[in-house]
């Protein structure tokens, strides 16, 4: 069956950029296994994706009945958010801005074909 099982994670106050880093390490891994390697990944980005791999799983556990060990990551990826600028005042009378970003998170989980 090539269901596909997502889960999103939107406005995570975490540049895309870092975010990338910790999603690459999950790639095409069965879940338990991305799930492991995130919990001992020292990024605070790794939180976050976590999450929503976790609530990808048990949306194929609830919906579609599928088991946790025949799930694998077949795709996550991360797109960048709305930008909040921050106004920060320097010296001189001079302005600095801040920029905050943020992004999504998307994960697409696959039942391994047997």
């Amino acid at each position: 069956m090539e269901n596909d099982i997502r889960a999103h994670a939107r406005f995570i106050p975490h540049s895309a950029q870092k975010v990338r880093l910790v999603v690459d390490l999950v790639r095409g891994k069965p879940v338990t296994e991305a799930l492991t390697t995130l919990k001992f990944t020292a990024n605070a980005a790794a939180d976050p994706v976590a999450k929503v791999v976790s609530s990808a799983m048990a949306n194929a556990e609830e919906n579609f009945g599928v088991s946790r060990d025949d799930l694998y990551v077949y795709r996550i990826f991360a797109d960048e958010a709305p930008t909040r600028k921050w106004r920060r005042f320097g010296a001189r009378g001079r302005f600095k801005p801040w920029l905050r970003r943020s992004s999504h998170i998307t994960v697409i989980l696959r039942e391994r074909g047997a």
